[in-house]
């Protein structure tokens, strides 16, 4: 059976889970500034609950963004110095596809739009709808104004619910939600969801290949790559 092992700390929370012979455990923390000494006891914790080692991993899952940069760094970096120990590949996976998976696996909800606070005055914006049990892009993601926020054309009998921090701009949000979690962050948890398929798939990257997304280019874009 598959073995997982994702990490998440592209936000306030700190996150990481393992799949293991079709059991999930996993650990979170609402811990701002705390990641970089908390996360890798994280990991070694969850696979000594299992009993196994990182070499029986089959490969591994980060939060690639969007979201706070040092956040993302952090994920990435361990993610690729793991990966490059172990020689297990990686998959990547966004922070606002996460926050949908977990409205679904939540509340049940299958049309999402998913928000996280960007600061200065921006969210990081993306909207997902449900198909079979997994959480698919509806829309590119984009940072910008809470009043420049789209919506794609609404699936029928599926009410829009919002799901992150940038609803808490719900009152300036160009769009509206039937219902919304402002409240909610990613989970290591619903990465796995998301990668899973991927990995059965064949869709992995190399760990030199594993990199962050932060939208905000100009500001958080190491100078070789813009």
């Amino acid at each position: 059976m598959t073995t997982l092992l994702a990490l998440d700390t592209a936000t306030e929370a700190c996150s990481a889970a393992l799949l293991h012979e079709g059991e999930v455990v996993y650990r979170s923390e609402v811990i701002p500034r705390e990641h970089a000494r908390r996360l890798l006891p994280m990991l070694e914790e969850l696979m000594r609950e299992r009993g196994i080692a990182l070499g029986q991993v089959d490969a591994l899952v980060f939060g690639r963004g969007p979201g706070a940069f040092t956040g993302v760094r952090i994920a990435t970096g361990m993610v690729q110095g793991l990966a490059f120990a172990s020689g297990k590949p990686v998959i990547a996976v966004s922070n606002l596809a996460a926050l949908a998976q977990r409205a679904w696996r939540e509340h049940q909800a299958e049309y999402v739009a998913a928000a996280i606070d960007a600061r200065m005055d921006e969210v990081y914006w993306g909207v997902f709808g449900l198909s079979g049990g997994v959480m698919l892009p509806l829309s590119d993601e984009r940072v910008c104004a809470p009043e420049q926020v789209e919506l794609p054309p609404q699936p029928a009998e599926r009410p829009l619910v919002g799901a992150g921090t940038g609803w808490q701009y719900a009152e300036r949000l160009a769009a509206k939600a039937d219902e919304c979690w402002p409240e909610m962050l990613p989970d290591a948890r619903d990465l796995l969801t998301l990668a899973l398929p991927r990995w059965q798939a064949g869709e992995v990257l190399d760990a030199a290949d594993a990199q962050p997304v932060y939208l905000r280019d100009k500001v958080a874009t190491p100078k070789a790559q813009r």
